[in-house]
């Protein structure tokens, strides 16, 4: 190991006045994999002779048939396309419009097989790859010991510590806990939250005696966002440990799962990520409840469908996956992208990144698709999904360097691949329906007739060009469709899956509301994702924010100002399909009204009260809203963060005043500081104390608030100084203290 103890050689218990202290890594540090008993980073790849799950034909067969059946069917849609196009009489613009349906209607074709693939596992059950079989029926202490690290951004600290402490006392009950270590991995920047982390940790170990197995610490300079979060702690002390659970600050796992994870590593000894599907939960507006529904009810299919091609070579999505921490410090380190932000510099979006560098190096990569125990939330509203998407966005299309990148195998291209349409798809589509939408009005203005040409559709199955189009829309339309067609039904007949769900009515409804309402938002968000793409081209960059997790609804004037361009494009260009031609304009509409009532929409699935009103009549019920998992309840009903002997959250004392104030808040932020190492801020304290804490600003408050003896002598100075020669905020602080009699009279 390097210079730094592990976390429990630091830590005592709390009866004798310390706590796990911890400092930043320097950037120069050496990789974890040099620091490990006889660990030579060279000889840091899978063993030649450990069990292979699938093989190399195997697999290769198995994406030669997916992508091969997806290539074959979208062929035939174009040349269709095509077809049509000839008996019109080729427009100029019908070589791009074909260039665009190529990709587009590709794209839809590979999502819609990744359902199919997924009936088609189903039914063929004892076919099915599942990792978790190297396992079953096992059972025993586990063999390496593992990590379960939860970074943290300016969140609810006690929502925060209520999830920790539910996973944990859910680890508890399989009897493994002392094959876990806890960490919170704080990269707060808001000064009153840093010191409510603190306190609200320490309550947590005390509660559960915890200390030594729960740990936190903050970085006083969070570089690199997450991924430098998750870097500095492999850095520091990932060398203890075979593999870290990697989770989200609103991840909640069963311990069971955990548990399993941790086996299926042990037994594999090839295995470099294995990720785990999470399902979304505690929603409350409309639009999160549809999100949770749609994933809950048509997300198996697809999971399943795409574990069916990708197997050892899958994917990672950032948080609820478990990483085995030497390969992933020795090959997954990001690489800087040439030029600068948005399409340079560090990597956002490191997930799939380090995936592929994974699976590069010679690791698996297996998505634990039957695994059900995991979970997480999603934004509240329509408009902080798009925020949280502009980051994701920039991210997912920086790794348009990175896709035709030596080494990478096919299925990590293909990831990589799908995750850059997934935004660049909005663009594309706008461009095809502006392209479509100047093709029919350079129609309707030229007054030219079609050309009586007769393509091979018609000469050998005798189709008139209006049937022809008609059964190419169907196609399109099947396509769309047919996965949640499947699901439906494959829900609606299993009885006791259905009874999950609600009844059959709710669950008719809720496919029917899902479809209607997804059908809305579709046209906005295409709008708001070809700005983000439009904006990162003219070079601007996004912030990487903190999520917004709970929130009352949407104001009106925020729907109408953020939905403004698609409302003001959705109405020039109703104005335009109406004068082309009603049968235009009628074949736009669904789009039309989508752009027009954005704002509508938005605010109204953003409203709780509407979705409450649903979930009291079973409407995009989920089985773990009808029948809430045990490590939910565990969250719901824990509280050992909260404590109101040491909190910092007193009248007149909260955040960075009860750091200075408040004796067992100071005592707890002082424990956790570094020795000083320089002098004393001395006129910074000074001014603290005189002018009060709005006379510094952020930077000069931190760095007292990082000096171990600054603190405590300020801590002396407010509890000794004549109220006075103190800012008013001090005094009040101190008064807070004073106790009536009758409070201990009990009258």
């Amino acid at each position: 190991m390097d210079s730094h103890e592990h976390p429990a050689e630091q830590t005592s218990h709390a009866e004798e006045g310390t706590f796990s202290h911890v400092v930043d890594s320097p950037a120069s540090a050496a990789k974890t994999t040099r620091m490990m008993e006889g660990g030579d980073p060279a000889t840091i790849s899978p063993p030649a002779c450990a069990p292979v799950l699938v093989s190399r034909l195997r697999a290769t067969l198995r994406r030669l048939f997916f992508f091969g059946t997806v290539v074959l069917v979208n062929l035939l849609a174009v040349l269709w396309m095509a077809d049509l196009f000839y008996r019109q009489g080729f427009h100029n613009s019908h070589y791009l419009l074909l260039a665009i349906f190529a990709l587009l209607n590709g794209l839809l074709v590979l999502g819609s097989f990744h359902a199919l693939a997924g009936v088609w596992d189903a039914f063929f059950s004892w076919r099915s790859v599942r990792i978790t079989r190297l396992i079953e029926k096992q059972e025993g202490s586990l063999t390496h010991r593992y990590a379960v690290v939860m970074p943290v951004y300016n969140e609810d600290i006690v929502k925060v510590c209520a999830r920790v402490e539910a996973i944990y006392r859910s680890i508890e009950v399989t009897g493994q806990l002392a094959s876990f270590d806890f960490f919170i991995l704080s990269d707060t920047t808001q000064l009153s939250l840093w010191v409510e982390e603190e306190v609200a940790w320490t309550n947590l170990c005390r509660k559960h005696n915890a200390f030594g197995r729960i740990f936190y610490r903050r970085r006083r300079i969070n570089e690199n966002r997450k991924a430098g979060n998750i870097g500095d702690f492999v850095k520091t002390w990932g060398g203890r440990y075979e593999g870290m659970l990697v989770l989200d600050a609103d991840s909640l796992m069963e311990g069971r799962d955990i548990v399993t994870m941790a086996r299926i590593m042990d037994a594999s000894p090839r295995l470099g990520i294995l990720q785990t599907p999470p399902k979304l939960i505690r929603g409350s507006s409309v639009f999160t409840r549809l999100q949770q529904f749609a994933m809950r009810l048509y997300g198996p299919l697809f999971i399943r469908g795409l574990n069916f091609w990708q197997l050892g070579q899958g994917s990672y999505w950032g948080h609820n996956a478990l990483i085995r921490v030497k390969p992933f410090s020795e090959f997954c380190e990001l690489p800087a992208l040439p030029g600068k932000e948005p399409f340079g510099g560090k990597i956002l979006s490191h997930d799939f990144v380090e995936a592929a560098l994974m699976v590069k190096a010679g690791w698996e990569v297996w998505l634990a698709w039957d695994l059900e125990g995991t979970y997480e939330e999603a934004p509240p509203t329509l408009i902080d999904h798009l925020k949280r998407d502009r980051r994701w966005c920039q991210g997912n299309l920086q790794h348009l360097w990175l896709v035709f990148a030596r080494g990478f195998p096919f299925p990590s291209r293909a990831h990589l691949f799908m995750g850059i349409m997934a935004y660049l798809g909005s663009p594309v589509w706008f461009l095809f329906l502006l392209i479509s939408t100047w093709v029919a009005w350079d129609f309707r203005t030229s007054n030219l007739s079609q050309l009586p040409y007769d393509g091979y559709v018609a000469e050998y199955l005798g189709l008139s060009g209006e049937q022809q189009a008609w059964y190419l829309a169907g196609m399109v339309l099947a396509l769309l469709f047919l996965p949640k067609i499947l699901a439906y039904l494959g829900t609606l007949l299993h009885p006791r899956r259905r009874k999950q769900f609600g009844n059959s009515f709710s669950l008719t409804v809720g496919v029917l509301m899902e479809a209607l309402l997804s059908a809305l938002l579709a046209p906005s968000i295409m709008v708001s994702h070809t700005l983000m793409v439009l904006g990162m081209v003219l070079g601007r960059s996004v912030n990487w924010g903190n999520q917004t997790r709970e929130t009352d609804g949407t104001p009106w004037l925020e729907a109408i100002r953020y939905h403004g361009p698609a409302i003001i494009i959705g109405l020039a260009w109703s104005a335009l399909a109406w004068y082309v031609g009603e049968s235009f304009f009628l074949w736009m509409s669904p789009i039309l009204a989508g752009l027009v009532l954005a704002a509508v929409v938005s605010v109204v699935t953003s409203r709780t009260r509407y979705g409450r009103a649903l979930q009291r009549h079973k409407i995009l019920a989920t089985p773990e809203e009808l029948t809430p998992p045990e490590v939910m309840r565990l969250a719901d009903g824990a509280v050992a963060a909260v404590d109101v002997a040491l909190t910092a959250h007193a009248p007149s004392r909260e955040g960075v005043i009860a750091a200075v104030v408040d004796p067992y808040v100071n005592g707890v932020h002082v424990s956790l500081l570094e020795p000083d190492a320089e002098n004393m801020p001395e006129a910074l304290m000074e001014k603290w104390l005189s002018e009060g804490p709005d006379a510094l600003n952020k930077q000069e408050m931190a760095e007292v608030m990082y000096s171990s003896q600054a603190m405590l002598l300020m801590h002396r100075s407010v509890w000794s100084r004549p109220f006075e020669q103190m800012h008013l905020q001090w005094s009040r602080a101190v008064e807070s203290y004073r106790t009536k009699l009758e409070d201990f009279s009990g009258n």
